[in-house]
């Protein structure tokens, strides 16, 4: 069984002041992977990325709640890291054990930080793990693009790290 992670829909990141490409649809699309999670059973794990008291990500900030956009419905499993990778220090790997998933399918916020290191550690500590093509996202840098962040990333991640399927494709 696959569990469906989904990082860093958070406030600041989502609503900030450096908006995400494709902002919109980025929305839509985890939203239908949430529904479909939701009426498969699959278990569904939602990153906030914060940081120490006091500092604006500090995890009771505004900025690190999630959007309220999310389609939930009080089942998932919501979590605090302070890493890039969602599996540093949060027992994301025992909570994945404990769900019998062996998969991990993989949508959110920011492409090259957090999308990258946790589909690379995934497949690192033996699941399968699936990007979805279509469901991350980041913001324009003084170096790229966010679109050509999100098309380099789904062309190196594909095979080494993960499999790169896009949301319409996906089935729990």
């Amino acid at each position: 069984m696959h569990a469906l992670l989904i990082l860093d829909l958070q406030v600041g990141l989502f609503h900030g002041p450096e908006q995400p490409w494709r902002g919109e649809a980025l929305l839509a699309t985890v939203n239908s992977l949430l529904a479909k999670a939701h009426a498969a059973g699959a278990p569904i794990f939602l990153a906030r990325h914060v940081g120490p008291a006091g500092s604006p990500l500090a995890p009771d900030s505004a900025l690190t709640q999630l959007i309220p956009e999310l389609d939930l419905n009080g089942s998932e499993t919501v979590f605090e890291k302070q890493r890039p990778s969602a599996f540093a220090g949060t027992g994301l790997l025992e909570k994945l054990k404990d769900a019998s998933a062996s998969g991990l399918v993989i949508a959110g916020m920011k492409t090259q930080y957090c999308v990258d290191s946790s589909c690379r550690v995934a497949r690192d500590l033996g699941l399968d793990a699936v990007l979805i093509e279509d469901g991350h996202t980041c913001s324009d840098t003084p170096q790229l693009s966010a679109e050509a962040i999100v098309a380099h990333h789904n062309a190196t991640l594909a095979g080494p790290f993960c499999r790169v399927v896009k949301a319409a494709d996906w089935q729990f």
